[in-house]
């Protein structure tokens, strides 16, 4: 539901991909469906280009690119434990 209600209002969103190397890549987006398959065609991410296949772990709710912008930093400085466990709070709302 959230993915649809982003891509219908152009809302961006903060994501997670689970990388073949079990490391994890967060990012935003405003378009999930379009950025997932470029990241697995090797076209979006140098870090993920050299972890294929990626998958989709998580999304966030729909949120304006400046809020998207502040959670993507606060979630890329946790460390993986940590990234989890606000990977599983995304999954709860």
């Amino acid at each position: 539901m959230k993915i649809k209600e982003a891509l219908i209002n152009k809302a961006w969103v903060v994501y997670i991909l689970h990388c073949k190397d079990n490391t994890l890549y967060t990012g935003i987006t405003n378009n999930i469906e379009k950025r997932l398959i470029a990241h697995n065609q090797g076209l979006a991410a140098k870090y993920t280009r050299a972890r294929l296949p990626v998958v989709l772990s998580a999304v966030s709710n729909p949120m304006s690119k400046t809020e998207a912008l502040r959670l993507e930093m606060r979630i890329k400085k946790l460390a993986k434990g940590e990234k989890i466990a606000a990977l599983n709070e995304m999954l709860k709302e």
